[in-house]
């Protein structure tokens, strides 16, 4: 039987793998010029039609609350547009411009690359086997908010 802080050391674990990738990531997408949440909107944005306010928040790790404000940059600087819904007029398509797509062809490739850096070393079957892992785990932390 196993005691109620047994987990403690799991968690911790996650976390601090979690610090370390977004530590690496943050690091490149500033020098690319754009802070993390500007990189994961352009980044999901890139190859799509657009999608609405709820879609991109439920596709990134931005908040609500703080989705509206970065967007609302992201349209200052000409790189994202908030277009009519087609079918729903309450609602509006959140997508890249032309110069949002140019950006996204240039800083996606060059996220992609520089993370690449960091695993390259590792093997197709640690590769699988730390995907199944934390699929495992994100199982038992969805049946846990259930």
């Amino acid at each position: 039987m196993t005691r109620q802080t047994d987990f403690l050391p799991t968690v911790q674990a996650l976390v601090q793998c979690y610090q370390a990738f977004e530590a690496y990531s943050a690091a490149h997408v500033r020098k690319l010029g754009l802070t993390p949440p500007q990189f994961d909107i352009i980044a999901t944005l890139g190859n799509t039609a657009g999608m609405t306010a709820t879609e991109l928040g439920e596709k990134t790790l931005i908040t609500k609350g703080t989705l509206t404000g970065v967007v609302d940059r992201l349209s200052a600087r000409s790189w994202v547009e908030r277009v009519a819904h087609e079918s729903d007029g309450r609602c509006q398509i959140i997508r890249l411009t032309q110069a949002g797509e140019a950006l996204f062809e240039k800083v996606f490739p060059a996220h992609l690359a520089h993370m690449n850096t960091c695993f390259a070393g590792a093997t197709a079957a640690e590769h699988t086997d730390w995907q199944t892992t934390l699929r495992s785990l994100e199982q038992v932390l969805r049946k846990g908010a259930a």
